[in-house]
């Protein structure tokens, strides 16, 4: 296991922004009504925020980003690195954080790029940034992570259109005498084909034969460009891998649950989630979602929660949050952070001009 600890490094705020325009589950007219109020029942999925075409995940990272320098009143020429995570980037290349640094006006001082994570995008992106910021000879940093998932989802799929939202976020970081993160990160590529788009990358070109839609099962019918996610496989990883993950963090740092005031998981699903958290013997009220509204944003997803369901608490005086974050890859993490007086502005929601 990746175990260790990253010193020095603090998380001054966090924002997020979705797209404005919501969709309904109960709308969902590929399945009938009675599979329908079973599929919300089970995933815990109510509505999503979904980006009309054209919007990207940096977009939303840019609307984010600007909100909380203003909040923290940051100056911009002291930001000295920018790390965009994310599956949905706007180009195959240039790396997106590249523009991101120049949209957001920030120093040509300024080291920018992007990492290609999902799920666990979001615990990886907190190790990469600190450890580059532990030294001290960067002070401020910033991580963006989001995901347009909607995009690659075929409506005729549902295992996967009725799960997913979009969303972008903005994490700030400073360098700080007195901080610590502790990190426990692990990944299994013999999974990689549980959650996938199998063309459009360099190993399958996209062709026209790409675009063809196939039915795989009842109610499952999607092209070679659109997500594929195996439901099943998903669901017994996260089961086996998430409580030895978190157990052992807690353990090798002498942790007690009852000493963690929440744990922010990674919005899966409630089905999956909820069978985490009794696994590990976690109290309700410690276990916040935002499922119900936002959907699984993938690596959005915990930042967001902690933005959407914890504002109030984070904001004002001490907190220590486990969080945890698993899918694609097959990769997965957890870290233990400290969280005092945290700058969280509310949920922006933004249209496509």
């Amino acid at each position: 296991m990746a175990l260790f600890s990253v010193n020095n490094v603090k998380i001054k705020g966090i924002s997020a922004t979705v797209p404005e325009e919501v969709y309904s589950n109960k709308s969902y007219e590929w399945i009938s009504k009675k599979e329908r109020d079973m599929l919300i029942k089970m995933t815990g999925v109510n509505e999503r925020h979904v980006a009309k075409f054209g919007m990207t995940t940096a977009d939303l990272c840019e609307s984010a980003t600007e909100k909380l320098i203003e909040e923290l009143n940051w100056a911009k020429e002291d930001i000295d690195v920018l790390i965009f995570v994310s599956q949905s980037r706007d180009y195959l290349i240039p790396a997106t954080a590249c523009i991101l640094q120049n949209k957001l006006g920030l120093s040509n001082n300024c080291l920018a790029f992007d990492v290609n994570m999902g799920c666990s995008g979001y615990v990886y992106g907190l190790s990469i940034i600190s450890g580059m910021m532990s030294s001290g000879q960067i002070k401020k940093g910033l991580l963006l992570v989001g995901d347009i998932s909607t995009l690659n989802t075929s409506y005729n799929d549902k295992s996967t259109y009725p799960l997913f939202g979009d969303a972008g976020t903005c994490t700030a970081l400073e360098y700080s005498n007195e901080a610590k993160m502790s990190f426990n990160l692990q990944t299994d590529g013999a999974g990689y084909e549980a959650i996938i788009i199998r063309d459009g990358g360099c190993r399958n070109y996209a062709s026209k034969e790409s675009f063809d839609k196939v039915k795989h099962a009842e109610g499952i019918e999607r092209n070679r460009v659109q997500l594929e996610l195996q439901g099943v496989d998903v669901f017994n990883f996260s089961l086996k891998e998430v409580k030895p993950n978190v157990s052992r963090i807690l353990d090798e740092h002498g942790v007690q649950i009852d000493e963690v005031d929440y744990f922010v998981f990674h919005q899966a699903n409630k089905l999956i989630n909820e069978s985490i958290r009794k696994k590990l013997r976690i109290p309700p009220e410690k276990v916040p979602y935002s499922l119900d509204r936002y959907g699984n944003t993938s690596l959005a997803s915990i930042p967001l929660t902690i933005v959407s369901e914890l504002k109030e608490k984070v904001s004002k005086g001490e907190n220590k949050l486990l969080i945890s974050g698993f899918g694609v890859g097959l990769s997965w993490g957890s870290t233990l952070i400290d969280l005092e007086d945290l700058v969280c502005p509310d949920i922006i929601e933004i249209k496509l001009n």
